[in-house]
């Protein structure tokens, strides 16, 4: 598997089998230690030159090493500097220990830590690795620098955020900057932990790139990366029926606004075509508003049937305003052999009893893609959510592994996962897109990227990505209408 360390994501129990991987090939450990103690104190040196002391914090373990390291060179370079440590530096052993006695200077108990006016805390209490709430000694020291609004530059990540999931375990520091290693952890793009590690760095302590490829899962930085090659440049002989024909699903007469938005979005995102079904009731209040977007109407379940003898049609988005649970229940396994995104209602309806969704939708290659908000996967997946193990990565990983089906799991820190175990974790929608109609937008653009033939799990990356520049792009106080107008194109392929 490939490595690319500006978007690879790799876990705290893969990078401690590549550390073990290191060690057994020869890599001395210990200058391994060294290199990321030394980037952790080159960056405290760049980025607080006027600093009047610096207090390391450190740890009982290999984090607390890489602190003992950076306190070493601080010294050296002609920096105050005081180390405290949680637990009896004496009960060290080995890199940690090593590392211990190059620092050969004094060590107070964390505890005794009082936050001075200057100081700029270097926090190297526990890192990435950390799995259970962090001890009360060390929450009160957390607390006191909080109060006192110090700077801290954290190793690896902010001590008390688990790397895996990104969730707070009892306390934790807010860095204004975090160095790790080799490559960012889950707990650096999850969150509540992305916005705790302030500025990000990633620094390269000297593993081979192979140990890496070794172990990685995949787990990456949603971005272009993942559906290059699979955007299609027009070519003159280009006709709309070969750009993609998406069709979606409009709710009563007073909730149709929902699949319009979703309708103009697929249409700005490049499908040739698309198409609002819309039932008899709700013709006039669409009609009134869909120009460029085409409108159809289907009644029932005998209409769609009909349709869906024209094979050009090859995607649907279901949800967005429906409101008929039943019928959707209905339209939702009969489009079980196209390309559909479930979104909203369309989820909803099957929260009781997801499996005729799942098994229409079980052979051949992964057609269905569902977009739900923390709320609906907890409907729909009660099993996987009930389990507070998991991290959102795994949940949904779970969750597209059970229902054969991409799942975009909503919220600031999008999570796409596919059935055969890849995901990626989106990290370029602000703040403001939590508006309403924003995933009826997202849910249109997704719709014509499968319209247009790409594979269910870059057509949903590629729309995340997609509608996250978007907001950026739209600015702060974009209501959903701003969106569509807002999509840019997708790079052609090179």
């Amino acid at each position: 598997m490939s490595f690319d360390r500006a978007v690879s994501i790799v876990t705290p129990t893969e990078m401690s089998a590549i550390d073990r991987d290191a060690a057994r090939s020869g890599i001395d450990s210990f200058r391994l230690m060294s290199s990321a103690g030394l980037a952790v104190s080159a960056a405290a040196l760049r980025l607080f030159p006027q600093t009047l002391r610096f207090a390391v914090l450190c740890g009982p373990g290999n984090n607390g090493g890489d602190g003992y390291i950076a306190a070493a060179a601080l010294r050296l370079s002609g920096a105050e500097v005081a180390v405290y440590a949680l637990g009896d530096p004496a009960g060290l052993t080995g890199d940690a220990a090593r590392a211990h006695a190059q620092w050969a200077g004094g060590v107070e108990a964390l505890q005794a830590y009082r936050p001075e006016p200057g100081d700029i805390v270097i926090d190297a209490l526990f890192g990435a690795g950390l799995s259970r709430p962090v001890a009360d000694e060390a929450a009160l020291v957390i607390e006191a620098i909080t109060q006192a609004g110090f700077p801290v530059l954290s190793v690896d990540l902010p001590s008390g955020v688990d790397g895996r999931t990104g969730q707070v375990l009892g306390a934790s520091f807010h860095a204004s900057h975090t160095v790790t290693f080799m490559a960012r952890k889950p707990g650096h793009l999850l969150l509540p932990g992305r916005t705790l590690c302030g500025s990000l760095e990633v620094f390269d302590i000297g593993i081979p790139e192979r140990l890496l490829r070794n172990h990685i899962s995949g787990l990456c930085e949603n971005g272009p990366h993942l559906w290059a090659g699979l955007t299609h440049t027009l070519d003159p002989s280009a006709h709309k029926f070969k750009r993609g024909h998406l069709a979606i699903f409009s709710g009563g007469p007073l909730a149709t606004g929902a699949a319009r938005l979703s309708a103009v979005a697929g249409l700005k995102a490049g499908a040739g075509l698309v198409t609002v079904a819309s039932p008899s009731a709700a013709l006039g209040a669409n009609a009134a508003h869909l120009t460029a977007v085409m409108l159809k109407e289907i009644e029932d379940a005998a209409a769609l049937s009909r349709w869906l003898a024209d094979k050009r049609i090859n995607a649907f988005v279901l949800g967005p305003g429906f409101g008929d649970l039943e019928r959707a229940r209905q339209y939702a396994v009969m489009l079980g052999d196209r390309a559909l995104v479930l979104d909203a209602d369309g989820i909803t309806a099957f929260r009781n009893d997801p499996e005729p969704l799942f098994n229409a939708f079980a052979g051949g290659e992964t057609r269905l893609v569902m977009t739900p908000h923390e709320g609906e996967f907890a409907r729909l997946f009660a099993d996987i959510d009930a389990d507070q193990t998991l991290s959102k990565v795994d949940r949904a990983i779970a969750a597209a592994k059970h229902s054969h089906a991409v799942i975009v799991y909503k919220g600031a820190d999008t999570v796409i996962a596919a059935p055969d175990g890849r995901a990626a974790i989106n990290a370029n929608a602000p703040p403001w897109l939590a508006t309403a109609g924003s995933g009826d937008t997202l849910a249109g653009i997704i719709g014509a990227h499968l319209a247009q033939g790409m594979p269910a799990f870059e057509a949903a990356a590629a729309g995340v990505w997609r509608h996250g520049r978007a907001g950026v792009k739209a600015g702060e106080g974009l209501t959903a209408d701003d969106l569509a107008a807002a999509i840019e194109p997708l790079p052609a392929a090179r």
